[in-house]
């Protein structure tokens, strides 16, 4: 072979493997982006400004508060658990080969109900916690009576469209 084929083709050689190696920068960076970006994602779910919150208060606070808060979930529990029995009863009912509507009714209305006990016993023990605080406390605290749950819209990396946790416009 002639030099100018040999550098020809060191030249092709050098730019192909010059080629593979950004190419493999260009998927490692990606890869990492795309890890950074899932754990963002995941951060507030496992840290949350509640907890936040709590880490700002002084230990002996924060650890009635957070019994407080814990003992309150617990009562409250059996209602929340009732209310999502009740609905997969009524999506049963709904899915039956015939639809018995005041059957499915009855049991959204159960739902309903059971889930609205639930959060009454758990805002009811937010406000009277909150009147044991220090107004200081008592205001970072607050946050506790944004409404959260299954339509707060940040499931799916959504921003609550008011601000207050609730996404769906209420009447007034």
């Amino acid at each position: 072979m002639k030099i100018g084929k040999l550098q020809i083709a060191l030249a092709v050689s050098v730019a192909l493997n010059l080629f593979a190696v950004g190419a493999g920068v260009a998927a490692w960076t990606g890869i990492k982006r795309h890890e950074a970006r899932v754990a963002e994602m995941r951060a507030p779910a496992q840290r949350g400004p509640l907890r936040e919150i709590l880490a700002q208060m002084d230990p002996a606070v924060r650890d009635r508060v957070r019994a407080a808060m814990r003992a309150s979930a617990l009562a409250a529990k059996p209602d929340f658990e009732a209310a999502r029995a009740a609905r997969r009863q009524a999506v049963a009912l709904a899915a039956a080969p015939t639809l018995d509507s005041a059957s499915v009714t009855a049991a959204l209305d159960a739902s309903r109900a059971a889930e609205l006990r639930g959060r009454a016993r758990v805002e009811a023990d937010a406000v009277a916690l909150l009147a044991t605080l220090e107004p200081a406390d008592r205001a970072a605290m607050s946050q506790i009576l944004k409404r959260r749950g299954r339509d707060d819209g940040n499931r799916q990396g959504r921003q609550p469209r008011d601000g207050d946790g609730d996404d769906k416009a209420r009447p007034n």
